[in-house]
């Protein structure tokens, strides 16, 4: 696995959010037909992302057939939307809404068909609006990590974020009746 990862030393300290899902509780879907976690989403993965202790949450999904890739074996892009979706949800931990602009995948060993792949995103600090993430997936043995990756967050206002491509949702028309709202 590589380490080229940096997170700054001058990190703000963390806090809880108020209205952080507890231990054990599901985080908050943000979109109905988000492809990681979106109940309607008719192709997604549907991760159902719980909070965990301290500033982590975790996760597990069946990986099913249509998820393979090489003979035999997940593929390395539905692999990766799954690190995104648990490392882009830990971050509301903390605070409000985030994006990723930085991303990096290691895969360390194949992930068989008919598996159970277990998912854990840390914070591991936050700069600002940036938050540092890390998440570790395994079959079953968190010691035997098949998957690891490290990404950067970046808070954001959602409604100013996505005004201009609301539009090109299939929720559209409830996406803008929300926006409009104080």
């Amino acid at each position: 696995m590589k380490r080229d990862f940096v997170v700054p030393t001058d990190l703000d300290p963390l806090q809880r959010h108020p209205k952080a899902a507890a231990p054990g509780e599901p985080i908050r879907m943000h979109n109905p037909l988000c492809f990681g976690c979106g109940a309607e989403s008719t192709q997604g993965l549907h991760l159902e992302v719980r909070a965990a202790d301290g500033f982590a949450v975790e996760t597990s999904m069946l990986v099913e057939p249509r998820f393979e890739g090489g003979p035999g074996v997940i593929h390395g892009g539905i692999l990766s939307t799954a690190m995104d979706e648990v490392m882009g949800t830990v971050p509301l931990l903390i605070g409000p809404s985030a994006v990723t602009v930085h991303l990096e995948v290691d895969f360390v060993a194949p992930v068989p068909i008919g598996s159970t792949l277990y998912l854990r995103a840390d914070i591991l600090g936050r700069q600002r609006r940036k938050v540092y993430v890390e998440a570790v997936g395994h079959l079953g043995d968190p010691s035997q990590p098949v998957v690891v990756g490290h990404s950067i967050f970046v808070t954001i206002d959602a409604r100013q974020h996505f005004a201009e491509h609301v539009e090109n949702s299939a929720m559209a028309d409830e996406y803008k009746q929300r926006m409009s709202r104080p």
